[in-house]
C-alpha cells in the first residue's frame, strides 16, 4: 500500500504590513504533529521568544494540541496538514492556524472539561480556549476540502 505524502514545505516571510509569517506542511501522523510542534517552537525562538519563555511554551502548547487534533480527528490518509504562524507587526499577537482536509468532523463550538478527572482525552480544545484570546473554525481559503482551526494569542 502506498500513500501520497505531501512535500515538506517551510516558508518564513514578512508581509508588506510587517507581519511575520511561517507555514509548514506535515504528514497527518503523530510524527508530523511532533515535527509541527518542534518547528513552531524553533520559529518562535527565531522571532525573539526564547525556548522555555512563557510565550514560546504557551504558543507551542496550542500548536501541539491543534496539530494532535488534526492528525487524530481530521486525518485523511494520504493528505497532509498545514500549520501557519503569524506574528503581528506590533509583536503583540500570534495567530496559529492548523488546516486539515476533513470537512465532516468540525471541533465542538464550546469545549469543556471532561466529566471525570481520570479521563484520558478531552482536555485539548478546552485548554486552547483558555490560553487563546480567540478560537474559531473557518473553511479552507485555498479551495481545497477541509477546515482551519485558528487560535489567536495576545502577548
Amino acid at each position: 500500500m502506498t500513500t501520497e505524502i505531501p512535500p515538506f514545505e517551510r516558508t518564513a516571510d514578512r508581509t508588506p504590513s510587517g507581519e511575520e509569517s511561517f507555514s509548514l506542511c506535515f504528514t497527518s501522523t503523530p510524527r508530523g504533529a511532533r515535527r509541527a510542534r518542534r518547528l513552531a517552537s524553533h520559529r518562535l525562538d527565531a522571532w525573539g521568544f526564547p525556548y522555555a519563555s512563557e510565550v514560546n511554551d504557551t504558543v507551542t502548547l496550542v500548536v501541539a494540541e491543534l496539530a494532535a487534533n488534526a492528525v487524530t480527528h481530521g486525518r485523511v490518509p494520504g493528505r497532509g496538514v498545514r500549520l501557519a504562524l503569524a506574528l503581528s507587526a506590533a509583536r503583540d499577537l500570534v495567530r496559529v492556524e492548523v488546516t486539515d482536509t476533513r470537512e465532516d468532523r468540525p471541533p465542538v463550538d464550546a469545549p469543556r472539561l471532561p466529566l471525570g478527572p481520570e479521563a484520558e482525552t478531552g482536555r485539548g480544545l478546552w485548554l486552547v480556549s483558555q490560553l487563546a484570546s480567540r478560537v474559531c473554525v473557518v473553511p479552507r481559503t485555498d479551495g481545497g476540502p477541509g477546515k482551519t482551526v485558528r487560535a489567536e494569542l495576545r502577548l
